[in-house]
């Protein structure tokens, strides 16, 4: 069985303005729908004198439970079935999506499973389809092999939509004022019911007869509501101390009309009571968009379909305020039934990256211990007690390690994380200098208290925040995390104690505490709040400067639409004569 994907995108889009030269649009995904297309071959007959009548049931796990999604057309008489039937799926990074194919032989004359033999099944997770592409599975049934299936997955690299993406603006200028003013502008969205919403106010200008207003932005939904077509009011204004400013001129446009101009599109600023007054009156100034053009921002679907990998490393504090790891009180207290708030939350991350990472080996270090054999402290060493090849398999293989650790050393302190996110920026930082430059590095880090080394800690963040990489931070325990929330940018921009701002908001701070008795135990909802926030996905969505392209600067290489191509020739050779 095989699925053919095709990625649909639901998009939140901004608009950026620079120092007016141009205007481009990008694409800035948040939901991604992925579409499967079923087939299978080599299906086991019921007997020799008929072949099977196959249909495939697509159910998604949930709670624990298997749900049915949606299910094929039956196809009679075929033991290699190629199915027209399209599941359409939502697809989240952050979550870890089940999957159970289960194919079923129906009856002839009725479409029900009711009396439908079970032919065989197979489970995955739709990580697994989209990072890897072409997943081959048996059909399994009571433990044995029905059959052979294979999923693959492929991203149609379709030509940026008109409906999508970050109208990026560059050089809105105003020339042949009358005499020199304080002049900004304004620009406005004309609803359906004929009111006015501001949508974005320019800087002032201070006495100037010609201003070149700078770079601005703001969503695609906000400017126009996606409609190309909406009219657009915006005004020009000389700024007053007192706040009574004074009108200039206005025009009406639509962002279709600025799309589709070429460089230097004008529009006359008409003052109206100067139109009625003035007999000579041709305009008060004219405001100038110099040029306009689309561009596209990958998704971080895209990239795991050119073949980014996922680089996941694990830090854990092992500071004597943890307890002793003898003790029940503990938090590393390893019990033989029920896992370590530690445990819980290295897994639940854990299980999410690992779908995205090929050879599924993870860096695991540790920090605030002596260790052996001098029993030094230490910020940066591998729990595996191997430094030269840190790298545990799975995350199982980082769950051993930390048990086997804890017998070993001696919990100390300080916090500090600093060297440990330096470490891992040293990795990214190659990896970006490279010709391929297709890995991003996640940090998962868990503590359970305030860090003591912030200024350092500041420092990193700032210098990781210029590569492909995040950070999350776990705070285990019932600590008061208040000040951590400084690293985490959401109250403001994260500064280096000598004021440099990140150029990315790449920490996330989650207090697990928070999430540990939400449904189900909360992992759910602790990892959507963590992953999705960590990585670029969300950050695509609330900030293009927080995506993998910021600005001019790519921290990966764009994927290359060939991989589509080869994916495809794949399928073909699999099935010859399917085209897509």
């Amino acid at each position: 069985m095989y699925v053919d994907v095709n990625i649909c995108r639901r998009t939140v889009v901004c608009v950026c303005a620079y120092t007016v030269q141009y205007m481009c649009v990008c694409v800035s995904p948040c939901l991604t729908k992925v579409e499967l297309r079923v087939a299978c071959r080599g299906i086991a007959d019921r007997d020799a004198l008929s072949k099977p009548d196959p249909c495939v049931v697509l159910k998604m796990q949930s709670h624990g439970q298997w749900f049915e999604v949606d299910r094929t057309e039956v196809i009679r008489s075929s033991s290699s079935p190629v199915f027209s039937k399209i599941f359409l799926v939502d697809y989240y990074f952050e979550e870890v999506q089940r999957l159970r194919f289960e194919l079923h032989d129906i009856s002839s004359g009725n479409n029900g499973l009711r009396d439908a033999d079970f032919l065989g099944a197979m489970e995955c997770t739709l990580g697994q389809i989209v990072s890897q592409r072409k997943l081959t599975k048996a059909l399994l049934k009571q433990g044995n092999t029905a059959g052979k299936s294979s999923i693959m997955v492929r991203q149609h690299f379709s030509k940026v939509s008109s409906s999508e993406g970050m109208p990026y603006m560059r050089v809105f200028s105003l020339k042949d004022f009358f005499s020199k003013s304080d002049p900004f502008l304004e620009i406005f969205r004309i609803n359906d019911d004929g009111t006015e919403s501001l949508v974005h106010r320019t800087e002032t200008v201070m006495n100037n007869l010609s201003p070149v207003w700078k770079s601005f932005k703001v969503s695609l939904n906000t400017l126009c509501s996606g409609d190309h077509d909406r009219e657009l009011k915006c005004t020009v204004w000389d700024w007053d101390s007192n706040g009574k400013h004074d009108f200039i001129g206005e025009f009406q446009t639509t962002f279709k009309e600025m799309r589709a101009e070429q460089e230097g599109k004008q529009w006359e600023c008409i003052n109206p009571k100067y139109q009625i007054k003035k007999k000579n009156y041709r305009n008060s100034g004219t405001v100038i968009l110099n040029h306009c053009k689309i561009i596209k921002m990958y998704s971080f679907l895209d990239y795991i379909m050119g073949g980014c990998q996922i680089q996941f490393t694990v830090a854990i504090d092992f500071t004597a305020s943890n307890g002793d790891p003898r003790n029940s009180c503990s938090l590393h207290y390893i019990h033989p039934y029920q896992p370590n708030e530690y445990l819980k939350a290295l897994v639940a991350v854990g299980e999410i990256c690992q779908d995205y990472d090929s050879d599924k080996m993870f860096p695991a270090f540790g920090f605030g211990a002596l260790i052996p054999p001098d029993f030094k402290v230490s910020h940066d060493f591998a729990v595996n007690f191997d430094e030269d090849n840190p790298e545990c398999a799975g995350i199982q293989g980082v769950v051993e390690a930390y048990q086997n650790c804890l017998p070993k050393i001696q919990l100390y302190g300080p916090t500090n994380i600093a060297p440990i996110i330096q470490k891992v920026a040293s990795s990214a930082s190659e990896e970006m200098h490279t010709k391929e430059a297709m890995e991003y590095f996640i940090l998962l880090i868990l503590t359970d208290g305030v860090i003591t080394d912030m200024a350092d800690t500041r420092e990193a963040i700032v210098h990781a925040s210029h590569l492909p990489m995040s950070v999350i931070i776990v705070g285990v325990g019932n600590a008061d995390f208040t000040d951590m929330q400084i690293l985490d940018g959401d109250d403001g921009i994260l500064r280096s104690p000598k004021g440099e701002p990140v150029l990315r908001d790449i920490v996330q701070f989650v207090p697990f505490k928070d999430f540990k008795h939400v449904g189900g135990g909360g992992r759910g909802d602790f990892c959507t709040r963590c992953c999705f926030s960590a990585i670029f996905v969300h950050r695509c969505c609330d900030s293009s400067t927080s995506s993998i392209t910021t600005g001019d600067t790519s921290l990966l290489k764009p994927p290359q639409h060939k991989r589509a191509q080869e994916i495809e020739g794949v399928l073909g050779n699999f099935l010859p004569g399917l085209h897509i």
